[in-house]
């Protein structure tokens, strides 16, 4: 039997690849870009991404990353991330696949392997590496689920599994394995930023977060920040604001959205709103609304390249 090309993987990535990443199979986005992207911001779960075509620059937590077609990455903690989609055009559309990863089922499969134990890194969060050809046939049947639903709740789940056991014997192996230590920093600093990102609203009481993480307060405060370059209040500051933003698009009040993420201050809001979107709340929401108007998703999705 013949062994798939990168070109099929591309194929299969172009045929269902959205506008808006969504995809009815759980942690799974596949998404297009028509033409070079405004800089975004957003926190990234442990997950696996690959671009299929195009070129997207990328800084995670402190470290830039060219990330261009044939390259994956993968990242093994919360981290903030500032990118922009630098190479893509409606002829040539950029194309890109991510993919939540488990930690439960990296631990898992490492507890098969006759129990190895490899050493891992904690000073790195994020690496980037040439897509392994073991990885192109189960990407290539986990996105054909989509042509079969039916098939999703069943075979998704193995599929990723399957994934994840292939990247555990790439040159990821090292970075992802991390998310299998209970005791490794990156591991118990994602405790904390679990909670945060679940709590986001509520008000940060640190102590409570070090005793999280099993830290004291002053190793709690330089762990935090080696692995997520932010401080506890900074990174909720940047989850309270990505938050609003995905509420802005369909509240009719500014004021709700501010308060319901958290805010106490509308004015303050407003400031940090614009300092990280480089627009005013009520601009960006207009510009949302204005998107989501016009790009009529199903309808893209079947357009061609």
């Amino acid at each position: 039997m013949t062994k798939p090309k990168f070109s099929d993987l591309l194929n299969v990535m172009e045929r269902h690849a959205r506008y808006d990443y969504v995809t009815p199979i759980d942690g799974l986005k596949v998404g297009r870009t028509d033409q070079p992207s405004e800089v975004g911001h957003s926190i990234y779960h442990p997950s696996f991404g690959l671009v299929g075509r195009g070129v997207k620059e990328m800084m995670v937590a402190e470290t830039p990353f060219r990330y261009a077609a044939g390259e994956s990455l993968v990242c093994a903690a919360d981290v903030p991330v500032t990118s922009q989609v630098t190479e893509a055009s409606p002829s040539a559309p950029y194309l890109a696949i991510h993919l939540d990863i488990d930690p439960a089922v990296v631990a898992d499969l490492l507890r098969e392997q006759s129990g190895l134990r490899p050493k891992t890194d904690d000073t790195s969060v994020a690496g980037k590496y040439t897509l392994d050809p073991d990885l192109y046939d189960p990407l290539i049947r986990l996105v054909s689920l989509l042509e079969r639903p039916r098939d999703i709740s069943v075979m998704a789940p193995l599929i990723r599994r399957e994934i994840t056991w292939k990247l555990l014997h790439t040159q990821h192996g090292l970075l992802l394995s991390q998310l299998a230590f209970a005791n490794g920093h990156a591991t118990r600093i994602s405790r904390a930023t679990a909670w945060i990102r679940q709590n986001y609203a509520e008000a940060l009481k640190i102590a409570e977060l070090a005793s999280l993480a099993n830290m004291s307060v002053p190793s709690f405060h330089r762990h935090f920040k080696s692995v997520t370059s932010m401080s506890p209040l900074q990174f909720q500051k940047r989850v309270r604001l990505q938050e609003a933003r995905r509420g802005l698009s369909s509240a009719s009040a500014i004021s709700t959205v501010a308060y319901d993420v958290g805010y106490e201050s509308l004015s303050q809001f407003n400031r940090d709103y614009r300092r990280l979107f480089n627009l005013t709340p009520s601009d960006d929401a207009a510009t949302l609304r204005a998107t989501l108007s016009r790009e009529n998703w199903p309808a893209r999705q079947s357009a061609p390249a």
